[in-house]
């Protein structure tokens, strides 16, 4: 027996691909995760197909797939969300106020300064691994630091208490 020509799995595509992604996003309630679950049952079936398409019921081959891929997916997640929660012992701490003020200060920097600055005193990067990674010289590193530095002063000088003269 001659195996089906190539048309056969698109007819099969065609047939059975969208009753395949209904199944699988009732499965995951997620129909674009569905539709790639699917979608990659159908790719391996088609980088298959030879033998795919000997089998008596080859639609039943691409279903197994895509339901394995699906269950694979959901227990990828699980494990994923269960050491996140590990990680994670309490609620993540909102910013302090001085967190705010420097984010809200770094901001207002144009790009290499507010990169140079952050990976300096952030990052504990010394002038020269930041001058690696930026593609500049140190001397270049040198005056975006001191110019970030000008430019942020501004912005976290620390209020002066009022004297009253009486």
């Amino acid at each position: 027996m001659s195996p089906p020509p190539h048309d056969d799995f698109g007819e099969l595509y065609r047939s059975h691909g969208a009753r395949l992604v209904v199944q699988l996003y009732a499965y995951t309630q997620d129909l674009p995760l569905a539709e790639d679950l699917v979608h990659e049952a159908f790719c391996r079936a088609l980088d298959r197909w030879t033998r795919v398409s000997r089998y008596d019921d080859p639609v039943g081959w691409v279903r197994r797939v895509a339901w394995n891929l699906a269950i694979s997916d959901r227990r990828r997640r699980n494990r994923d969300r269960g050491h996140a929660r590990d990680l994670m012992a309490g609620p993540m701490p909102g910013p302090t106020p001085d967190r705010v003020v420097l984010l809200r200060a770094l901001a207002t920097l144009a790009m290499p300064l507010r990169r140079a600055v952050i990976m300096h005193y952030l990052g504990d990067m010394s002038v020269a691994e930041i001058a690696n990674v930026e593609g500049a010289t140190e001397n270049s590193i040198k005056q975006r630091l001191h110019r970030g530095r000008a430019a942020l002063a501004g912005h976290l000088v620390e209020p002066r208490p009022e004297v009253s003269n009486g």
